[in-house]
């Protein structure tokens, strides 16, 4: 039984189930991924994610056990009634634009170039 993917009479092809789709002119994303720039392209971003990811959660982690276990020192008034849970909790806060900053700072040095040259690649071999 033939089943009509595209109908004939609005321009399209016939095809069925069967038929195995028409080759397509289009980069070869499992070679570009097995390429040694993508692999390091890889290897440089999760050098970055993943320590600064653990850091963070830790961090976080800290913030959280000493809000909970250690109200004594977290009630510590520092000046007026600002105390040293609420400067932890604003670093919280500090420490999210830090990595942002870093992270756009360890993009623009090590990742962008490499994501360029194998864009590059690919655009270069599509014409």
């Amino acid at each position: 039984m033939n089943v009509f993917l595209v109908h004939p009479a609005a321009g399209g092809t016939v095809s069925s189930p069967d038929q195995e789709p028409p080759p397509t002119s289009g980069p070869d994303w499992a070679t570009i991924q097995d390429s040694a720039e993508f692999v390091e392209l890889r290897k440089r971003l999760r050098g970055f994610v993943f320590p600064m990811t653990v850091a963070f959660l830790v961090w976080y982690l800290l913030y959280v056990l000493l809000s909970d276990y250690a109200h004594d020192f977290m009630s510590t008034k520092v000046v007026g009634n600002i105390n040293i849970g609420l400067i932890f909790g604003l670093l919280q806060f500090v420490s999210t634009f830090l990595i942002t900053s870093l992270y756009v700072r360890h993009a623009n040095r090590k990742l962008d170039p490499v994501a360029e040259k194998i864009r590059e690649d690919i655009e270069g071999d599509q014409q």
